[in-house]
């Protein structure tokens, strides 16, 4: 989604950056809203998101979610949600193992009879990119101690990392990050996202849960690293699929996929720091 972009000439650099701000302006405060309300609401924001995310990422594939083998990638995703809900994740994480399974047969299937156009494990890779991912952002926030903390520190840190790497990208530009992947985004950019995640971190953390300056600089970079590895690997999916963004429901920034790309792939880091930290612990401490 935003990362590490290059500039351009002018005005032109920013002409986006209006539809971003409004756009931010409505998603923003209603997933903090969620966060901070309890589980419940995060929990049903949660599954919204992954409802869009598997619709998006069907209609990628070139395919349905109304048909076999499309429907299957929704109903995988939201079934291993239901199970992290009920306080069963390794239930969760074994559902989503068969709707890989299952989506991957069913897509080869129709594969071979002339059906489906992209390679089976391209549909069932969403099962998992979109599943594991949801997963993580329900057992974060159902820590009835820590997880408004934790769910607040991780989306402060990946949105600040793609704040940071948009505006300095756009400000700076100079030397391409990985050109043959994205060639708009530049290493100016990935400094300006993982100083923007460093100094939220450090700040939400003092806010949320004082102590550990150090540790919460640490987590905070490493979940910005992850944000904008994400970020990259979103990139590479949509130069695969030969497309500029992967829906247009977003003004300003194409689809929810674009958006939550930093999210997608941070969460499951942050998830698996808390399980080792153990119930009640801040991602920092």
């Amino acid at each position: 989604m935003s990362a590490a972009t290059g500039s351009g000439q002018g005005p032109k650099r920013w002409r986006d950056l209006r539809k971003r701000f409004l756009s931010a302006l409505v998603l923003g405060p209603t997933a903090l809203a969620c966060i901070w309300l309890g589980a419940e609401p995060w929990t049903a924001l949660i599954a919204v998101a992954i409802a869009v995310l598997a619709w998006e990422w069907v209609h990628l594939c070139g395919l349905s979610t109304r048909a076999l083998p499309g429907m299957v990638v929704p109903v995988a995703v939201l079934a291993s949600g239901i199970l992290a809900v009920a306080e069963h994740p390794r239930a969760a994480l074994v559902a989503l193992a068969l709707g890989w399974g299952l989506t991957w047969w069913a897509a080869a299937r129709m594969r071979g009879a002339g059906r489906v156009g992209q390679p089976a494990g391209w549909l069932a890779a969403g099962v998992l990119y979109i599943g594991i991912a949801g997963i993580a952002l329900i057992e974060l926030r159902h820590d009835n101690f820590a997880g408004r903390a934790n769910v607040l520190f991780l989306v402060l840190v990946v949105w600040a990392s793609d704040i940071g790497a948009y505006m300095a990208g756009r400000a700076f530009g100079g030397p391409k990050l990985a050109p043959a992947i994205s060639p708009n985004k530049t290493w100016s950019g990935a400094a300006g996202g993982l100083a923007g995640a460093v100094l939220v971190g450090v700040a939400a953390a003092a806010a949320l849960a004082p102590g550990g300056a150090s540790r919460a600089a640490a987590v905070a970079a490493m979940l910005g690293i992850m944000a904008q590895a994400g970020d990259l690997l979103e990139s590479w999916i949509k130069r695969r699929f030969d497309v500029k963004d992967t829906s247009s429901l977003i003004p300003g920034h194409g689809g929810l996929l674009d958006r939550l790309d930093g999210v997608i792939a941070a969460a499951p880091a942050a998830a698996l720091l808390a399980f080792a930290l153990g119930q009640g612990q801040p991602l920092w401490r």
